[in-house]
């Protein structure tokens, strides 16, 4: 392991796993963090810290100590979430942490529709008066999320009326980030990268590519907002998780996640990967949807 070390939350997860896994991949310090160290990944070169839950301030700046840049991928959506991001924004700083990437979302803002966003916005506030250098990672929805959110009976429904979405890999975002934090200069500091796919399109259209790939008919149905509460009240989820998911459709139907950047080909290289070429690689998405399923 070489150079200054690199702290990376969330490396179970589905983001902070592939940052990691890049990371380590390099040769670089790599330091892991989580509420669960046995749930982390074993890679070689990479180190788990002691547990480090967003909230507990103090267990976050032990885990932190000696870290020179914490990739901080935003916690689990939850009523304090936005406590518990500046707790672990406070404590990395009184580690001497010197730079923070942190991951927040497509539109952020005080206002946004997504409610979820106003969280990413308030952090990123927090971040910009801390004594840190600092980039965000404003991500779209994920790809993952179309196939994921239909229902096995071929149904995509929500209250995003004709309004366009600019969905994203994971694995760009994870290529992105690494690009990012490999990078030893300054270049990337205070910027704000929107992170999208290469195309923003409808999820009538999102069906249409569904449909094609798995041999079956997948049709998008537009709620209203009372429907859109009503067709989820079936999971018995608290009002604001529910409030999340509903507003999550909003927010495209609004025209705030139709964002189309080339922050992606830029950082990596390459293209984004577009949900045609996300589903061609990644059958198990939508082995659910398949005719004999």
């Amino acid at each position: 392991m070489t150079g200054p070390v690199i702290a990376v939350t969330g490396a179970s997860g589905a983001v902070g796993g592939r940052v990691a896994a890049r990371l380590a991949r390099t040769g670089l310090s790599v330091r892991l963090l989580g509420r669960d160290p046995s749930r982390l990944p074993r890679l070689p070169g990479a180190s788990p810290a002691p547990p480090a839950p967003y909230g507990d301030g103090e267990a976050m700046r032990r885990a932190l100590d000696g870290a020179h840049t914490l990739f901080l991928v935003s916690a689990h959506e939850s009523p304090g979430r936005v406590g518990e991001h500046l707790t672990a924004v406070d404590a990395a700083v009184a580690a001497g942490v010197e730079r923070i990437v942190y991951v927040s979302f497509l539109g952020a803002a005080p206002d946004a529709t997504f409610t979820f966003a106003r969280d990413h916005w308030h952090t990123e506030a927090h971040i910009r008066t801390a004594d840190v250098r600092h980039t965000f990672l404003r991500d779209s929805w994920y790809l993952a999320a179309l196939p994921a959110m239909t229902g096995t009976d071929g149904v995509l429904r929500g209250p995003g009326g004709e309004g366009r979405v600019s969905a994203v890999a994971h694995e760009d975002i994870a290529d992105s980030a690494a690009a990012v934090l490999t990078e030893r200069g300054t270049g990337h500091d205070g910027v704000t990268y929107d992170l999208t796919g290469p195309e923003a399109f409808t999820l009538a259209e999102a069906a249409v590519e569904l449909t094609r790939r798995t041999g079956r008919t997948v049709r998008y149905v537009p709620e209203t907002r009372e429907e859109a509460y009503a067709s989820r009240a079936r999971y018995g989820a608290e009002e604001w998780e529910v409030a999340g998911w509903v507003t999550s459709y909003e927010a495209i139907a609004a025209g705030e996640l139709a964002t189309v950047s080339d922050a992606v080909p830029t950082l990596t290289g390459r293209p984004a990967r577009s949900l045609a070429t996300f589903l061609r690689e990644n059958p198990e998405s939508y082995r659910h949807l398949l005719p004999d399923a």
